[in-house]
């Protein structure tokens, strides 16, 4: 397993990246013909989504 330490600016950005490319990977999935590809997409996109429940929310981080 492997850990990794963040400040909360940097879980900041980190979560700030996370849902830019989760909300591109949204619209790549609407626009993908490919069943394959379109599911590796879909897990791709559950893998962020669990990462980002890990990291601080927008309001959690505007507290700190």
């Amino acid at each position: 397993m492997v850990r990794l330490e963040l400040d909360d600016k940097e879980a900041r950005v980190l979560a700030e990246i996370l849902r830019y490319h989760l909300s591109e990977l949204r619209m790549e999935i609407a626009d993908t013909d490919s069943m394959n590809f379109r599911e590796a997409l879909k897990e791709k996109e559950a893998l962020i989504r669990r990462l980002l429940e890990n990291l601080p929310s927008p309001e959690e981080s505007a507290s700190s």
